[in-house]
């Protein structure tokens, strides 16, 4: 696979896909962490002189131009970040974006709205794709992919568009890359993962891959209730996917025969109903042993024998691989699990992969130092599904 290192950029229109999809609560954005994420890229390039076309999705519009999911606050702040002015074009191939990225002097940046509000972008059809990556194409004269929270989609600019330009990838890419690789080849052991999140059936095809990997797995979040009930205890109130016990137990006795130690919560933190996350309103919570959960209460974080537990369990790991909250982090009183993992990977002498999605949304609301992880993911799912071995399409098109 190219990099940006082997391509000659300068007076071309180079076509970034990067992934700009953050967090936003209004128009304000909450976690600009995937902006500065592609930052090196798009630097190298404008300093090459490069005419950069940034592109990207946010959110889930339904083919159809929603400001709600306007990409005009990220282009405000990738202009801050770059300390220079970032052109934006109302649309993403029409008259706005044709006039944009002709305006581009050599060193300059420009954003296109969001691809997205064109059906094209996420059709399942290959002609309606491959005529918006058409359109696409015509703007630029180089492709690289940065978007690295996006390389697990068959969309129109992540898998279509480089088979029409000459392509690469972007130093995101190939960062996240060389770290996924530390994670399925030649690992350093002790080997543990923590899996967290709202549901075992998102993590499923990952549990079943990192059996064959992994020395230890601890669960957390949600997805814990459904290991407990496979295990025979009762869960209350708390979150449970019914259906998927048969399969976590099958896993539990495959774990079993294979040496992999699982590790699940043995107190929890439960109260009668869900937090009120607006107003953070003091939810005065009960810790209670995972095996003995009342029938009218509702796990929502591990608890803190189960936070010292992790902390032993990771504390002589030489890699650790997390993907997911224990609890209902956004709330600060089930927050503490949440906080306790990431402690323990900092203190931990591992190498240490924060796996994207909330895990690193976390990192950062929590007040953590990025730095004192080994490596932060910028595509949760893009990242889970490389560990199941999956091929993805974003990645498959970067290849000569």
């Amino acid at each position: 696979m190219k990099t940006i290192d082997d391509l000659q950029v300068s007076g071309k229109r180079v076509f970034v896909r990067a992934d700009l999809n953050v967090p936003l609560d209004g128009t304000t954005i909450t976690d600009d962490g995937r902006i500065r994420a592609v930052l090196p890229t798009l630097t190298k390039l404008a300093d090459a002189g490069a005419k950069v076309i940034v592109a990207s999705h946010l959110g889930r519009p339904k083919g159809a131009p929603d400001p709600q999911f306007s990409l005009a606050p990220a282009a405000k702040r990738l202009a801050e970040l770059l300390g220079k002015g970032v052109a934006f074009a109302t649309d993403t191939v029409g008259e706005s974006a044709r006039a944009t990225v002709a305006g581009l002097a050599d060193g300059q940046v420009a954003l296109l709205e969001n691809l997205r509000f064109n059906p094209g972008e996420t059709s399942k059809d290959d002609a309606e794709r491959g005529a918006f990556a058409d359109q696409l194409a015509a703007l630029a004269d180089v492709y690289v992919g940065d978007g690295f929270g996006a390389v697990h989609r068959k969309h129109a600019s992540v898998y279509d568009l480089p088979a029409r330009l000459p392509h690469a990838a972007g130093l995101l890419i190939a960062a996240e890359l060389a770290v996924l690789k530390k994670l399925t080849e030649d690992v350093k052991r002790p080997y543990a993962v923590v899996l967290g999140g709202a549901k075992v059936s998102d993590k499923l095809g990952v549990i079943d891959h990192l059996l064959e990997k992994a020395d230890r797995i601890l669960i957390g979040g949600g997805m814990a209730y459904t290991f407990l009930k496979a295990q025979g205890h009762e869960v209350g109130k708390s979150l449970l996917q019914e259906d998927q016990v048969p399969a976590v137990q099958a896993y539990l006795r495959r774990a079993e025969e294979r040496g992999v130690e699982f590790v699940l919560p043995v107190d929890v933190l439960a109260a009668p109903e869900f937090p009120d996350l607006k107003t953070k309103a003091p939810a005065n919570p009960a810790v209670v042993p995972a095996d003995a959960i009342p029938a009218d209460q509702e796990g929502l974080d591990i608890g803190p024998e189960s936070r010292k537990l992790y902390a032993t369990k990771l504390a002589d790991a030489a890699t650790v691989f997390w993907n997911g909250p224990m609890g209902v982090f956004e709330h600060p009183d089930y927050a503490e699990g949440t906080r306790a993992v990431a402690q323990a990977l900092i203190d931990s002498p591992a190498f240490t992969v924060v796996g994207g999605g909330d895990s690193a949304a976390a990192v950062r609301i929590l007040g953590f130092d990025e730095s004192a992880f080994g490596h932060i993911s910028t595509g949760g799912g893009a990242s889970l599904e490389y560990l199941e071995g999956k091929t993805l399409p974003g990645l498959a098109a970067l290849e000569d």
